[in-house]
């Protein structure tokens, strides 16, 4: 058997150790273009910063160690140019030399990757505007740090755009970023990123969102960034995050199938359409686990599992890749957010029923010190109480707790299973409910009729009905003290504690929407006017996220506004 991998970092090179393993005698080839067949390209912001300090650290494995530890030929500098299904063989170019040859091979695992896109703009070729996708980008990038630089402009507000923000406002620059969508993090459903924006905005970044670059000149500071609002700002580095394109040529020049995106498709061995040829990483269209529809996720995570899978495959073993869950993490400054499975966005755009949930609870025992509050959203299937995903930000355990919630998804599990999910209780590291307990102890509520729920969309549109009835009587029910300090408008304070003595003050006629700060209260509250003959429905999580909304979308709320949150 002869096994010729194109491209090494985390997909190539899990499937070249992996086959190792399966095989001792097989002849592996991996051919990689750049110079490193193995490096953390996740940690690239974070030698731009000065948190990780040296520049060796980022290398997973070298091309020396891997012939010496696998006894695999690895050929770093190689470019491969043109692939002779018919033939079985490969046509190579060494980098260094200009030489070219031919490779043959039985079996062959593409793992090009993605590379960072590049608008067709003027100027987007000017020194001082760069990608980041390898450790040369990185290295140039720090030059250019290293000689001194005031301002700078990140264009894109995903992942790596707000990893690179933070590595430079460490470095004490400047730091504007501009995004086309308006909100960061476009993954997330927008709500979910209010905490994460006002956060950076607090950190002394300037955002720019709705809005977009349309060209880059130079100037005598530097560089200038022109935006399509007329906006020009100054910088003397700007950094492209707007997202990757995956490497397909290869696979388009062969004939291989590839999807509407680009992306290489595959079968659940990470096969092509050529049964001896494999893809697997950032350049293969995937099934997503949740919706079953066509998908790419350039993530770390997944082009392992793919490269093993694909080596596995290869030497005969029925491994099989379930699909992608985008199960992702990030830390913004002192925040942290992750997601994993569907969004709200998607299951809308689908068409797919659902309902949501919200808890904002602390990440252990509120009486151990410490305890630092998240917001948690559930997203369920409102038959069955399947997880379809979920989304938090915070402080500490957000990463636990998404991770909980991506394991669950695996496994098909419903929240009624999670509601008695045995979880690890000391008060440094959780509460005797957990968060994941008492999501699922509210999503459950909701998908058994005990609390009727109402979001805050339908309350920002006057004209929606809400449980039947339009124009609900907003019933605030936390403290006098809690009330004077911020409150939804239209609504009438009554606190939890008088709410029994003073039930003839609510009117029969129309439905009660119960609010509290974060859900507890009104749920209680609603428990009492369901039991004393009203209709009511509980604020889905609470005054806490109706500001989640209304900080991204002021004056929705207003009385009279009958405009749905966008």
């Amino acid at each position: 058997m002869k096994l010729v991998i194109v491209g090494g970092v985390a997909g190539g090179a899990s499937a070249a150790a992996r086959a190792r393993r399966l095989s001792e005698e097989a002849e592996i080839i991996l051919l990689e273009r750049g110079p490193d067949v193995s490096f953390a390209n996740c940690g690239l912001p974070y030698y731009l910063g000065g948190e990780i300090s040296e520049r060796e650290r980022l290398l997973v494995v070298t091309p020396e160690r891997m012939k010496e530890r696998y006894r695999l030929e690895v050929r770093t500098r190689t470019n491969v140019e043109a692939i002779d299904r018919q033939a079985k063989r490969v046509r190579v170019r060494d980098l260094a030399s200009g030489r070219e040859y031919e490779e043959f091979y039985d079996k062959l695992i593409l793992a090009p990757g993605a590379t960072p896109i590049r608008p067709p703009l003027p100027g987007i070729y000017l020194p001082g505007v760069f990608t980041l996708r390898n450790m040369q980008d990185m290295d140039r990038i720090k030059e250019v740090l290293d000689r001194g630089v005031r301002q700078a402009v990140v264009v894109g507000a995903g992942f790596i755009g707000l990893e690179l923000v933070e590595n430079l406002v460490r470095r004490g620059v400047g730091t504007t970023v501009v995004e086309l969508q308006d909100q960061v993090l476009p993954p997330f459903d927008p709500e979910m990123t209010t905490p994460v924006a006002d956060h950076l905005a607090a950190k002394g970044v300037v955002l720019l969102l709705g809005q977009s670059a349309e060209a880059f000149e130079a100037s005598e500071d530097g560089l200038t960034v022109r935006l399509k609002s007329g906006h020009r700002l100054p910088a003397q580095l700007v950094v492209l995050g707007v997202g990757v394109r995956p490497e397909n040529k290869l696979a388009v020049d062969a004939g291989l199938e590839v999807g509407s995106r680009g992306g290489i498709r595959v079968n659940e061995h990470m096969q092509t359409s050529d049964a001896d040829v494999y893809a697997v990483g950032d350049a293969v269209e995937v099934k997503d686990f949740v919706t079953g529809e066509a998908t790419q996720v350039p993530l770390a995570g997944p082009a392992n599992r793919q490269g093993r899978i694909a080596a596995d495959h290869v030497f005969g073993r029925d491994s099989r890749y379930r699909g992608t869950q985008g199960t992702a993490v990030v830390r913004v400054f002192d925040l942290t957010a992750a997601l994993t499975g569907a969004s709200e966005k998607t299951l809308r755009r689908l068409g797919r029923p659902y309902r949501k949930v919200y808890i904002h609870p602390t990440h252990h025992a509120g009486y151990y010190p410490g305890a630092q509050p998240m917001t948690l959203k559930l997203l369920i299937d409102p038959g069955s109480g399947r997880v379809l995903g979920a989304q938090a930000v915070g402080g500490a355990g957000v990463d636990k707790r998404i991770d909980v919630l991506a394991v669950a998804i695996q496994a098909g599990m419903t929240v009624f299973d999670l509601e008695e999910a045995e979880l690890a209780y000391a008060p440094q590291y959780g509460a005797a409910k957990d968060p994941i307990n008492m999501a699922s102890f509210v999503a459950g509520g909701l998908l058994r009729g005990d609390h009727p729920q109402v979001s805050v969309e339908a309350l920002a549109d006057a004209n929606c009905p809400v449980e039947g009835v339009t124009r609900p009587f907003l019933l605030d029910v936390r403290t006098a003290e809690e009330f004077a300090a911020g409150h939804i408008p239209e609504a009438v304070n009554v606190p939890l504690d008088e709410l029994r003595s003073r039930l003839g003050e609510l009117p029969h006629d129309r439905t009660i929407a119960v609010y509290c700060q974060v859900g507890q209260r009104g749920y209680l509250a609603l428990r009492i006017l369901q039991q004393s003959g009203w209709q009511a429905a509980n604020l889905g999580g609470g005054f806490k996220t109706y500001r989640l909304y209304a900080e991204r979308d002021a004056g929705v709320f207003s009385a009279g506004n009958c405009g749905r949150v966008r």
